[in-house]
C-alpha cells in the first residue's frame, strides 16, 4: 500500500503539473497581452503622456513575465562602462553603444515618443516564463535570505526562545520572517513561516498584492484590537504580530523604532473577514455534508419502497433536479429562501459575521449533489436486495428494514465514500455559479472575475488550488474505499 500511495501522489502532482501548465500556456500564448489593460482605470488616464504609457505598459508586461524591461537609467547602467557613463557621449554615440549592447545580448532598443529616450525590451520565451513560474513556487526562508547592505552587523541564526510577544516559538535573524515556528490559539494551532506559495503578482485587479495573501488572507475591514508591542506599550492595532518581515533599516520610520527593537518591523494586518479560501471552505464542507444528510436516507427510502410512492415521488423530484439548468435551480431556491424564510438573497446584506448570509449559498450548493447521489445509491441498493446475503437474512427471519440498515447499507458504504471525491469537486464546481450568484467573497466568484479582469496570475492561481483539491478528493477517496472495506487492497498493481 506505502508504494500504491507513493505513486498515486506522484500521479497527482504530475496531474496538477499539466492542468495548471496548460492553463499557464493557454492564457499567456493565446490571449493578446494587452487584454491585461481593458479593465485597468489608470492605463485610460495615461493615453494623453505617451512616454508614462509606455513606462507603464512595459513595467505590467515585467512584472508579470511577459518581458523583462531597462528603463532609461538601467539601460545605460547596463550597456555603458564605468568610463563612458563619466564622459560626455553625443546622442550618435549613444546610439550606437546602446544597439552594440543591444545586439550583444538579444535585446530589442526603443525610444519614448516625447523624450526619444532609450529603454530596451526582451521577450521572455513562453517555455521559460513556466521554468521561472515553478521554479519561484516554493520559496524558503533561512537566515541568509536577508540582503541588507545598511546593516552590515546582522546577526543569522535560528533558535527556539521565549519571545516576549509569540512565547514559545523557532525566532529567526536573517530571515525573512521572525517567527519560523509559532503556536497559537488559532487553527490549526501550529504554524510556520518556513515555506511559502508564490503563485505571483495580482495585476490589474489588487494591483501589486501578493496572489496567495490574496487568496489566503483576510478580507473586509481591519480587524483593530488593543496590542501590545515589544518595548511593552499597547495601542490598538490591526499588525499581525506573528508575521513580522525584515525591513532594511534604511526604511525604517521613527514610528516602528518606538514599537519594535529590532528590522522585523513589518506586518500583515487581520481581518474581520475570513480569506476567500476560508470562505469558499467553508461553504464547501458544509454543503457536501447536506448532500450527504439528504440523499443517504432519501435513497435508502426509494430502494426500500421500489415502485411504490415514494420511490415514485424521488425519482420525480430527482428528474426535475438533473433536468433543470443549474443557474434557474439556484434562482428560484434563492427566491424561496428569500421569500419565504427572510434569509438575505446576497452575501454582502448581512455580511461575513452573520451566519445567515452562509445558509443560502451553502444550502443550495449541497443540493445541486442530492441528485447525483441519490441515483447512484437507490441502484447500489436495490442491486444488493437480490444478492445471496440477503436472501439467507430473509431466511433468517430478519425483517426488510433490519436487512436495508444492517447489512445493504453496510455494503453500500463503498460507493458513498467513493462518491465523496465526486461530491468534493461538484461543490467546488458549483461554487463558481452559487458564489458569483450570491456575491459570496470566495474563490468560485473570483474565478469568473478575474477572468473578466483578464488577471491572469490570479486565474492560475485559483485553477492550482482547485486542481489540488480535486486530484487529492480522489486520491483520498480511494484511501477511505480501502479503510471501509478491508477486501479492497490498493497496490500498484491494482488489486
Amino acid at each position: 500500500m506505502k508504494r500504491y500511495l507513493l505513486f498515486r501522489i506522484i500521479r497527482s502532482i504530475v496531474s496538477i503539473f499539466l492542468v495548471t501548465t496548460l492553463t499557464y500556456a493557454v492564457i499567456y500564448s493565446l490571449v493578446p497581452r494587452k487584454t491585461i489593460f481593458a479593465n485597468d482605470v489608470n492605463y485610460g488616464k495615461l493615453k494623453a503622456k505617451p512616454d508614462e504609457l509606455a513606462e507603464y505598459e512595459n513595467t505590467a508586461f515585467s512584472k508579470m513575465g511577459y518581458i523583462e524591461y531597462y528603463n532609461s537609467k538601467k539601460l545605460k547602467n547596463a550597456a555603458l562602462s564605468t568610463k563612458e557613463k563619466n564622459t560626455e557621449l553625443s546622442s550618435a554615440e549613444t546610439a550606437e553603444k546602446y544597439q552594440e549592447w543591444a545586439e550583444q545580448n538579444g535585446w530589442t532598443l526603443k525610444r519614448f515618443p516625447i523624450s526619444k529616450n532609450y529603454y530596451a525590451v526582451k521577450d521572455v520565451p513562453l517555455l521559460k516564463r513556466v521554468v521561472n513560474f515553478y521554479a519561484d513556487m516554493i520559496q524558503v526562508d533561512h537566515p541568509w535570505r536577508v540582503k541588507d547592505a545598511s546593516n552590515p552587523d546582522l546577526k543569522r541564526y535560528l533558535k527556539i526562545e521565549k519571545d516576549e510577544l509569540a512565547g514559545w516559538a523557532l525566532v529567526g535573524s536573517g530571515t525573512k520572517y521572525k517567527y519560523q515556528i509559532y503556536f497559537n490559539g488559532q487553527f490549526p494551532y501550529i504554524h510556520q513561516n518556513i515555506f511559502h506559495l508564490n503563485l505571483g503578482t495580482s495585476y490589474p485587479t489588487f494591483a501589486g498584492q501578493d496572489v496567495t495573501t490574496i487568496v489566503s488572507g483576510g478580507q473586509g475591514k481591519a480587524d483593530t484590537v488593543e496590542t501590545k508591542f515589544e518595548n511593552g506599550m499597547t495601542a490598538r492595532s490591526s499588525a499581525d504580530i506573528y508575521s513580522r518581515q525584515y525591513q532594511k533599516t534604511s526604511n525604517i520610520s521613527a514610528r516602528d523604532k518606538k514599537f519594535y527593537s529590532d528590522n522585523y518591523t513589518i506586518t500583515d494586518s487581520n481581518f474581520e473577514d475570513p480569506s476567500m479560501m476560508g470562505t469558499s471552505f467553508r461553504m464547501g464542507v458544509v454543503a457536501v455534508l447536506i448532500a450527504y444528510a439528504i440523499g443517504i436516507p432519501s435513497a435508502m427510502l426509494m430502494a426500500r419502497y421500489k415502485g411504490k410512492l415514494p420511490d415514485k415521488i424521488g425519482i420525480g423530484l430527482v428528474t426535475v433536479l438533473i433536468s433543470v439548468p443549474s443557474l434557474a435551480f439556484i434562482y428560484f431556491f434563492r427566491f424561496i429562501g428569500s421569500s419565504w424564510f427572510d434569509l438575505p438573497d446576497s452575501f454582502p446584506t448581512l455580511g461575513a459575521e452573520s451566519i445567515r448570509s452562509y445558509i443560502l449559498p451553502t444550502v443550495i450548493l449541497g443540493l445541486l449533489s442530492v441528485s447525483g447521489i441519490v441515483i447512484w445509491l437507490r441502484r447500489y441498493m436495490i442491486d444488493q436486495q437480490s444478492s445471496d446475503y440477503v436472501k439467507f437474512a430473509k431466511a433468517k427471519g430478519l425483517s426488510t428494514r433490519e436487512i436495508a440498515r444492517k447489512h445493504i447499507f453496510k455494503n453500500a458504504a463503498i460507493p458513498i465514500v467513493n462518491g465523496i471525491p465526486g461530491s468534493i469537486i461538484g461543490a467546488i464546481a458549483g461554487a463558481t455559479i452559487t458564489e458569483t450568484v450570491f456575491a459570496a467573497p470566495g474563490m468560485g466568484k473570483m474565478l469568473p472575475d478575474a477572468i473578466i479582469a483578464h488577471n491572469n496570475p490570479l486565474v492560475i492561481a485559483i485553477v492550482f488550488v482547485f486542481t489540488t483539491v480535486s486530484v487529492f478528493s480522489i486520491l483520498f477517496g480511494d484511501i477511505a474505499m480501502a479503510l471501509v472495506d478491508p477486501r479492497i487492497k490498493l497496490s500498484s498493481g491494482g488489486k
